[in-house]
């Protein structure tokens, strides 16, 4: 088995959703995600928070970020386990981010031999 990384893009803002819509689409992302660990796919993972630096360059100039359109941005990640990519790509397709128009980039994580 190989590990590959699901970046979660748009999807519900906490800011724009009522209280209970976001705790009914939280349980959607619990549901799925003890699925994945119940077939012994979900490694781990987390939401990331709005706000972080962004460091840039080879002066490493420091700045407030990110500051792309919110669908752009990486709202959290998941790591599972799969056989392939195209196996990845399956598992993510029950996402619940995708009800919010929101997108899953699947990437391999790559071995590192040290």
């Amino acid at each position: 088995m190989n590990k590959y990384m699901f970046l979660f893009r748009g999807g519900m803002s906490p800011a724009d959703t009522a209280p209970e819509q976001m705790q009914a689409q939280m349980m959607k992302w619990k549901n799925w995600m003890d699925a994945l660990a119940a077939k012994g796919k979900l490694l781990g993972g987390e939401p990331l928070e709005g706000g972080g630096k962004v460091v840039n360059g080879r002066a490493k100039k420091i700045t407030d970020g990110p500051f792309a359109e919110s669908k752009e941005i990486v709202g959290g990640y998941l790591v599972v386990d799969a056989a392939s990519l195209d196996e990845a790509t399956e598992l993510s397709k029950d996402c619940p981010v995708f009800e919010a128009d929101g997108s899953v980039e699947v990437r391999a994580v790559m071995a590192m031999n040290m």
